[in-house]
């Protein structure tokens, strides 16, 4: 009777282990890249380490309430949201306009799409050189056009009024390739018979564009608008490269503030509270986004 009753058990879980076993590999890499560090650092911003990063004294919320009394920290958090409301419209906007153009049954009109997608295929460290050049204030382009209209030139990276905007700039162009490629691939997958009945009922381009296409494409752009959030909190490399975090800290985004307090000042108590900090940030704007966004999002 006993027995019957454990093979009645273990067959009962035969679904269970055979999704765990598959699941298994996702758990294991999960586990030691994303939940580990993830504990690991929540557990580290209650201390104050070494320079190996190990706990050398418990100081409790110590670190997070002097990163809120910081006058540092609170102009990397004004630097990260205005760098977010810069990039995240501006990118969305100009990738749907190409994305549109690009859409067109035109002829040539492949060399466009590759034109327009050829950023994802250039690193952040090639791009960010290239535009470093660009914005050079005697050699760069830019001030050698504003030149020709009798303009005065601009320190782009070096005037803390333009060097988060110079860096915006960059990233933008840096992103515009994914999101204009997901946005292409958002509309061809609309039905063109219902692009032939509005015809037909005479509806302009115009009125197809905010009662077919906006409302077909709304899943593709609210799924970019999520990424393009969750990747401009965690822009690192331009920064790095074309600013390190200056001018007068205007572009010490919060992530770069991570960098320099873990890997120069070796304070990864201090960074790690600033991780956490961070992950609250993004968390809260990608809830924000689901909660205002997917309600307006059309599924078939």
């Amino acid at each position: 009777m006993n027995l019957s009753y454990e093979w009645t058990i273990w067959d009962r879980t035969a679904n269970f282990r055979t999704a765990f076993i598959y699941l298994l590999p996702s758990i294991i890499l999960f586990s030691t890249f994303v939940f580990y560090p993830m504990f690991k650092t929540i557990y580290l911003s209650f201390f104050l380490t070494d320079q190996q990063g190990n706990e050398a004294l418990f100081v409790g919320l110590d670190n997070y309430i002097n990163l809120l009394q910081s006058e540092t920290f609170l102009k990397s958090i004004k630097a990260t949201i205005l760098f977010v409301l810069y990039t995240v419209p501006t990118t969305i906007f100009i990738s749907l306009f190409l994305a549109l153009l690009a859409n067109e049954k035109l002829k040539g009109v492949g060399f466009f799409r590759t034109i327009y997608s050829s950023t994802m295929s250039i690193s952040v460290a090639a791009s960010s050189v290239v535009w470093l050049f660009l914005f050079h204030p005697s050699v760069g382009v830019f001030n050698r056009i504003l030149s020709v209209f009798g303009i005065k030139e601009i320190q782009w990276l070096l005037d803390p009024e333009w060097a988060l905007l110079s860096v915006s700039i960059s990233t933008i162009w840096l992103n515009l390739g994914f999101s204009f490629l997901i946005l292409l691939g958002g509309l061809q997958n609309i039905d063109e018979h219902l692009y032939e009945s509005a015809k037909l009922d005479g509806a302009s381009y115009f009125y197809q564009l905010r009662r077919i296409t906006i409302p077909m494409l709304s899943p593709t752009l609210f799924f970019i608008i999520t990424i393009s959030l969750i990747n401009a909190f965690q822009t690192f490399g331009q920064i790095d490269i074309l600013t390190r975090g200056g001018p007068s800290e205007a572009t010490n985004l919060i992530v770069y503030s991570i960098y320099q307090d873990a890997f120069i000042h070796y304070q990864f108590g201090t960074a790690s509270a600033q991780s956490v900090i961070l992950f609250i940030f993004i968390f809260i704007a990608t809830i924000f986004q689901f909660k205002l966004g997917e309600k307006k999002v059309h599924y078939q």
